[in-house]
């Protein structure tokens, strides 16, 4: 069976066992990009649910949970409330998860865990750097990965649905659930649910096998669903018992009465179980984890620093305030904070029919906006080894420049050689002409890093000055020997270097230092301090690891 087929298999089992214990199981996390997999799986999912409505990451509070009803209140003068989408009874469906931030996640977990919401399909659509948050995933019994599944996949196996009947009442063995606990607790899986939802995922196959208490192959199908997209350790294999002389044989009735309902699961033994959850972790697996801690949240879309603002971008909840001539008024708002008084204002006005609004009901919209980015990459390109770094520098441009429109990024590049630091691609998203210019940089010489950083700075300046974020990333061995007046003293030269970090350091950039000796260098360490820049030795850096540095840093 090939991997594809595989996780379409899993995915499929787990949308039956999920429409036969709702409540119990709560919901499947599907990291599946548009196309006709994901509308296909969408499709079986509208015919296997009794209702389904979807929620989107913009909606308000008052359209999910429900609130004041605005019109109904003006008209009878007193408080009517309406429900939101999560007081119907039907599955809910949330797109776009990868954009859920934090106060959604959390809201929509609270729901799961009252049982608001009974189940919950999310849709997560993002990229390697995008996930929908852990917080909700982590409350749903299912994940399941759409990305190997092709389309003749899809005919290999078909959906079954569950039964509508109730579920039988399944027992399980207290050796059961210390099995579950024991197998969490080795592949680093912390979260006390994850073995619950493996219990009540292995009690459902049961139910739906027709059998009143758990087998060997319930708890295997359990582990393999729930264990292998929460794993975040490998556990090694143990070593192998001494023999033990064969126990007698028993002839005891009530035991085999016992076995009849129980199946042992020393004929499905614990090293079996890990030896299967690991065939079912990804293939890049370690490599999932070293960059767990880069991966942006739902709620960091690659932007730079979030901005108040008065008339663009996106809408964030009005506040109380004061009519200034240029704010605007968020009058649905106003409208609500004036109504539950309008019984009580009518009756010192009985003449006046119109609704009456005091200044302290006015409420203003707000909107927050994403600054643009700009990746300032300074480049050592003295000395010897100044072709090699400019080709590393070239191509981890070129790789940021790739993503930059997703990411609403801008790159520039200053190299510094001879007596000061030169800016020899200027902000921008263009790759076509990023090429052309980086195909003509020149090298050797010797190594003003005081003037780097000096163009660096008054560059990021510029930057802020027209509400961008800069970041700066330094690529160097750290041996300057030219300071600012351009004369060839290397004590004068780190003098100038240090009190260059120093002045970008006051104005609050964000900095990452890249160490390209072939040996850590303590002097640029303690530039990197200076400048409050994150600091990495790279003695053998290539494109891809300079550019994958850098995102570290842009997403932290």
């Amino acid at each position: 069976m090939t991997q594809g087929v595989d996780s379409w298999v899993k995915t499929l089992l787990a949308l039956r066992l999920l429409s036969a214990n709702p409540t119990g199981l709560k919901g499947l996390v599907i990291r599946a990009r548009s196309g006709p997999i994901r509308d296909r799986l969408i499709e079986i999912i509208q015919n296997a649910a009794p209702a389904l409505y979807k929620i989107y990451p913009i909606m308000s509070d008052e359209q999910l949970f429900g609130g004041l009803d605005l019109v109904q209140t003006l008209q009878q003068q007193k408080l009517i409330y309406a429900q939101g989408l999560l007081a119907r009874s039907a599955w809910a469906q949330l797109c776009m998860a990868e954009r859920c931030d934090g106060a959604l996640a959390a809201k929509l977990g609270q729901a799961l865990d009252d049982g608001r919401i009974a189940p919950l399909i999310v849709f997560d659509e993002g990229t390697d750097e995008e996930t929908a948050p852990q917080a909700l995933k982590d409350r749903v019994g299912f994940w399941v990965d759409l990305e190997d599944v092709s389309l003749a996949d899809l005919e290999v196996v078909k959906f079954e649905p569950a039964p509508k009947e109730p579920l039988a009442v399944v027992s399980a063995r207290p050796e059961d659930i210390a099995t579950l606990v024991d197998l969490a607790a080795r592949f680093g899986i912390h979260s006390a649910r994850a073995a619950q939802f493996a219990l009540t995922c292995a009690r459902t196959h049961a139910a739906l096998a027709g059998r009143s208490a758990l087998s060997a192959e319930d708890i295997e199908i359990a582990v393999a669903l729930i264990y292998p997209s929460r794993a975040t350790l490998v556990p090694e294999t143990p070593e192998a018992p001494p023999e033990q002389a064969p126990e007698p044989e028993q002839d005891d009735s009530q035991d085999e009465a016992e076995s009849a309902q129980h199946t042992d699961l020393s004929e499905l033994p614990q090293e079996l179980l890990i030896e299967a959850v690991k065939a079912l972790l990804p293939p890049d697996f370690l490599g999932r984890l070293a960059s767990a801690g880069a991966q942006r949240s739902a709620a960091g879309t690659g932007a730079g620093q979030s901005r108040k603002s008065k008339a663009r971008g996106r809408p964030a909840p009005s506040r109380p305030g004061r009519l200034d001539g240029q704010s605007r008024v968020d009058v649905i708002a106003t409208l609500r904070s004036a109504a539950p008084w309008q019984k009580l204002r009518a009756a010192h006005k009985p003449q006046q029919s119109r609704i009456t609004i005091f200044p302290n009901d006015i409420h203003l919209k707000r909107y927050e906006q994403r600054a643009e980015r700009l990746v300032i990459f300074i480049v050592d390109a003295s000395g010897s080894a100044a072709m090699a770094r400019l080709a590393e520098a070239k191509g981890a441009v070129e790789l940021l420049l790739a993503e930059a429109y997703a990411r609403r990024d801008y790159v520039a590049l200053i190299a510094f050689r001879g007596a000061s630091g030169d800016l020899m691609l200027p902000p921008t998203r263009s790759l076509v002409q990023t090429k052309r210019r980086l195909s003509a940089l020149p090298g050797g010489g010797g190594t003003p890093l005081a003037g780097g950083l000096q163009a660096a700075g008054v560059l990021a300046q510029k930057a802020l000055s027209q509400g961008k974020t800069p970041v700066l990333a330094l690529l160097t061995d750290g041996r300057a020997n030219i300071s600012l007046d351009g004369s060839a003293n290397r004590q004068k030269a780190a003098e100038d270097a240090a009190l260059m970090a120093g002045w970008i350091s006051g104005l609050g950039i964000k900095s990452v230092v890249m160490d390209v000796a072939r040996s850590p260098n303590a002097v640029l360490a303690d530039l990197a301090q200076t400048l409050r820049a994150e600091y990495y030795p790279m003695p053998r850096a290539d494109a891809h690891g300079l550019s994958q540095t850098v995102h570290r840093v842009l997403d932290n």
